[in-house]
């Protein structure tokens, strides 16, 4: 049953056992649906060709829609692109954790499916306690993926996930609702100057502010 897939977090202080159980789901290549702050989100292993498959298949996303991932520290760029452009750290530094999604050029390991063939990989360091504390659980970046059918809006409670989405997941991280809203404001940094490609938490004015030179 749907409600037994379903544990209350709080989302201050996560039950270090819940998470535990979250992150032995991912480890095995299965979903958790957790919140972040705007959105709740759909959490994979993006290291796993299988894992970001089935993903895509959940959401019923289009092959040439990347997905972006969470990493718990800036070490884990490391592996994932090729390069960390100086302006890129400068938004790091002023904005993470929290909610700027930076696109990077991805490293050659990178599976293509996650990039869906463009080669540069979207990648965000989440300020959510329990998004936090899921992506520490784990050695491997996870996927950060809204919880919603592609083109459907995103979800800030659980009570409006879509309940094909519910069925196929193993495990939901319910904290109650959250900010919603348009999720993470994305700047790709593979550009000069950088570039907003979606606008969301942080405003642009921010984001410019800190790109001046």
């Amino acid at each position: 049953m749907v409600r037994n897939k379903i544990i209350r977090v709080d989302k201050d202080h996560p039950d270090p056992a819940v998470i535990n159980q979250a992150a032995g789901i991912l480890k095995t290549g299965g979903l958790v649906i957790f919140p972040a702050a705007c959105l709740y989100g759909v959490a994979a292993n993006a290291l796993s060709a299988d894992a970001v498959e089935t993903v895509f298949q959940l959401k019923q996303r289009p092959r040439n829609n990347p997905i972006l991932v969470l990493i718990k520290n800036t070490d884990q760029l490391d592996g994932l692109v090729t390069r960390v452009p100086d302006k890129a750290r400068r938004l790091m530094d002023q904005f993470w954790p929290g909610g700027l999604t930076l696109v990077f050029d991805a490293a050659d390991n990178i599976n293509l499916k996650l990039t869906a063939g463009s080669k540069k990989l979207g990648i965000r360091l989440p300020g959510h306690p329990i998004a936090r504390a899921l992506v520490n659980s784990v050695d491997f970046p996870v996927t950060g993926t809204s919880a919603n059918l592609s083109g459907r809006p995103g979800c800030n409670r659980t009570d409006m996930l879509c309940p094909e989405i519910m069925k196929k997941v193993d495990l939901i991280l319910d904290a109650g609702p959250v900010k919603g809203g348009a999720g993470s404001t994305i700047v790709d940094v593979t550009c000069t100057p950088p570039g907003i490609l979606r606008r969301g938490a942080i405003p642009a004015t921010d984001i410019y502010a800190c790109l001046k030179d």
